[in-house]
């Protein structure tokens, strides 16, 4: 018997046959989170709800959402894909539902067939994105019990990477419109973050539509304090409308077109996790780890196998910095 047929008789066996929310012949053994969205296809009975044709097209168009579905059934085991966080809230094409109501574009947004689908929801979209976790690599030495690790190395395998300096600050990303925001998307401001206030209003206006810029905000010293700094801010990723990261090239070209400084540049050339750690370790200043990421440009659903970090031992992850922070303890530029 098939994954999928094994599936299908496991949940409407747990399910009476009946749909979850109508009691009514049960016709489709929903996933609750998207398939596609997983390495094997996401087949767990605490993945799936039995529902009626009604009831199955409310849940793929998201009116029925998917917790809603776990609290009738009494599923208590969140199953997620790889790279998604417990502590977000997931709509079933994996887009991370805020608290406010709004909804960010996750990996499938952009599909022809979820924007079908999703028709009825669209405008619930925010256009900020929030930039993913980013995950370790095996040998890298802090390490949380929330942190992923890549388990595949073989996607940098013969591929060109670009290795930067895992810089020490905010990530912040930019858009068109002067709006920026870090990890959270509807965060409040902070002191720290009125240097790159001013900042962005010099270049905003500039960035095509649909496009955002990441990078890294040093404004504010965390656990290394940066004495020669080009700037503040600084460039590690742009983003176009189609949600692909540019190759470096051309970001590197943006950069200069818009007057920004991006991430030094550890190493570069075709994977090679030696020489690459070598480099980390030949450097002469502080630094929290590296990042390594594909030279070529990558899609946002691919953003967890093209790109990976090292962070080095004894980095104290500041948590708590907004709450010590003050106007004396800042970074300086050159």
């Amino acid at each position: 018997m098939k994954q999928r047929d094994i599936f299908r008789e496991s949940v409407f066996e747990r399910d009476n046959h009946k749909c979850v929310v109508c009691g009514e012949p049960a016709q489709d053994a929903h996933h609750i989170i998207e398939r596609r969205l997983f390495d094997d296809g996401g087949y767990y009975i605490d993945n799936g709800a039995s529902l009626c044709g009604l009831h199955h097209l409310e849940a793929e168009k998201t009116i029925l959402e998917a917790q809603a579905l776990r609290d009738i059934i009494g599923i208590n085991k969140i199953i997620l894909p790889k790279g998604f966080h417990k502590d977000n809230h997931y709509d079933k094409w994996g887009n991370i539902m805020l608290a406010n109501g709004q909804r960010m574009k996750g990996e499938l947004f952009f599909d022809e067939s979820v924007q079908k689908v999703l028709s009825e929801v669209l405008y619930l979209f925010t256009d900020y994105v929030k930039y993913p976790r980013t995950k370790h690599f095996p040998w890298s030495e802090s390490i949380n019990k929330d942190d992923d690790i890549i388990s595949e190395l073989s996607v940098f395998e013969e591929k060109n990477v670009i290795v930067t300096d895992k810089m020490d600050g905010e990530n912040a990303t930019i858009y068109p419109n002067g709006y920026f925001h870090a990890r959270s998307v509807t965060g409040n401001s902070h002191p720290s973050q009125s240097w790159l206030k001013n900042f962005v209003q010099g270049f905003c206006f500039d960035i095509p539509t649909g496009w955002r810029i990441c990078g890294e905000n040093l404004y504010a010293r965390h656990s290394i304090k940066y004495n020669e700094l080009e700037s503040y801010f600084q460039v590690f990723s742009i983003w176009n409308e189609q949600n692909e990261c540019l190759k470096w090239e051309e970001m590197l070209e943006y950069c200069e077109l818009l007057g920004l400084t991006p991430v030094p540049i550890l190493w570069q050339g075709v994977f090679d996790q030696d020489e690459i750690h070598q480099a980390f370790l030949n450097k002469k200043n502080a630094s929290e780890g590296y990042v390594v990421r594909l030279e070529d440009k990558f899609h946002y659903t691919e953003f967890q196998s093209s790109i990976a970090k090292y962070v080095r031992a004894n980095h104290i992850a500041p948590h708590n910095w907004r709450i010590k922070w003050d106007a004396s303890d800042l970074n300086q530029t050159k």
